[in-house]
């Protein structure tokens, strides 16, 4: 009876045995040598110095499309919306017709939608699209016939006419005027206040015109040279800042504290990824199966990259820091070997007891 009852025993410790795995691990060496279909869509690459140099070599410069710095803004012309202030010395009645009691907007006089004002003794002005100065002179010569040496001063109360729009990650997003003074993306974004903890400064966009320009605020901070500061914007434009949820990086497997991390700026080194996260687990971690698995659009035409880095190695966080993440990249730390065999122990901790159970029957039978 003992020998059926200890292959009971056993059968139902193997059963538990295989309904339970160990903890995960990335098996690098079925990479290398498996040639099934899924093996194939797989390249391993070691993290090197040579790699880094190659990497470096490759990622786009930051630099600010010609297109945008040749742009030189003109002298403001006015438009529709419009609110003009004119003032004729010693003229008060033309000056504030509302009286000089009133608000200065009360004596202002707006530019009409098809670009005209009126005035007293002139009758209709066309000043759209004209500038300051044009229009100046064209009231000073039409008042000399009934003022002499008639003194004209224009000045703009409100700006409508030309305007910019910003959106996204900012905490006042909308629009802003263009006015006298030329307005730069960089006054723009200032006023309109980025909003930093969850804007993604490497995404900013400028369309002009129907082109979009790519324009990476983070590593035109801190290029030397950069033009970034002298853009001026042109009427029309629209700037877009995306927000970074949907810019992150997975940290998975033997680290302390798992958990997918966001970009706030351009990049973020594979060092810093682990660092946020409390780094490797000294007691389970696996110095040498350090990956990063980088996907691909389409598995069918591409090769998805896992890049394995030797944390053992003295040169790894070197090599770390240097080593840019990228977007929806994962970063998986496997398992040491002695982890994996105490959680497979520690998973068989209730199948010794059934067998501890199936010896004490036996021994109370066998007395029997």
């Amino acid at each position: 009876m003992l020998r059926p009852l200890s292959i009971a025993f056993l059968s139902a410790f193997a059963l538990q045995g295989c309904m339970f795995s160990p903890g995960q691990n990335l098996d690098t060496g079925r990479l290398l040598q498996d040639d099934s279909a899924e093996s194939s869509r797989v390249e391993l690459v070691q993290i090197t110095p040579k790699l880094l140099a190659v990497e470096a070599a490759t990622q786009p410069q930051g630099a600010v499309p010609v297109k945008l710095t040749d742009y030189r803004p003109e002298s403001y012309r006015i438009g529709a919306g419009d609110l003009l202030y004119i003032t004729v010395w010693d003229h008060p009645e033309l000056t504030s017709p509302a009286g000089q009691q009133q608000q200065t907007d009360a004596n202002g006089r707006l530019v009409r939608p098809d670009g005209t004002l009126f005035y007293p003794y002139i009758g209709t002005v066309r000043v759209g699209g004209r500038t300051i100065e044009d229009v100046r002179a064209t009231i000073s010569e039409a008042l000399s016939a009934y003022v002499e040496e008639p003194q004209v001063d224009i000045a703009i109360l409100r700006f409508a006419s030309q305007r910019v729009v910003l959106n996204g990650a900012f905490v006042k997003a909308g629009q802003q005027p263009i006015t006298t003074t030329p307005l730069t993306l960089m006054e723009a974004i200032g006023t309109a206040e980025v909003d930093s903890l969850n804007a993604d400064l490497a995404g900013l966009t400028l369309t002009r015109d129907g082109e979009v320009f790519q324009l990476n605020l983070d590593a035109l901070n801190t290029a030397e040279g950069t033009d970034l500061y002298n853009l001026s914007l042109k009427d029309g434009d629209r700037i877009y800042l995306p927000y970074n949820d949907r810019k992150k990086v997975y940290l998975m497997g033997e680290v302390n504290a798992p958990r997918a991390l966001t970009f706030k700026t351009r990049e973020m080194n594979l060092a810093d990824a682990l660092g946020s996260v409390g780094g490797l687990n000294q007691t389970t971690s696996n110095g040498k199966a350090v990956y990063v698995i980088r996907g691909v659009e389409n598995l069918e035409t591409e090769r998805a990259k896992v890049f394995q880095l030797d944390a053992n190695s003295p040169t790894a966080f070197i090599l770390a820091r240097q080593f840019q993440l990228r977007p929806q990249d994962v970063v998986y730390v496997g398992p040491a070997g002695v982890t994996r065999w105490n959680r497979l122990i520690s998973q068989l901790v209730p199948s010794a007891g059934i067998i501890g159970t199936g010896s004490t029957v036996q021994h109370n039978l066998n007395n029997n």
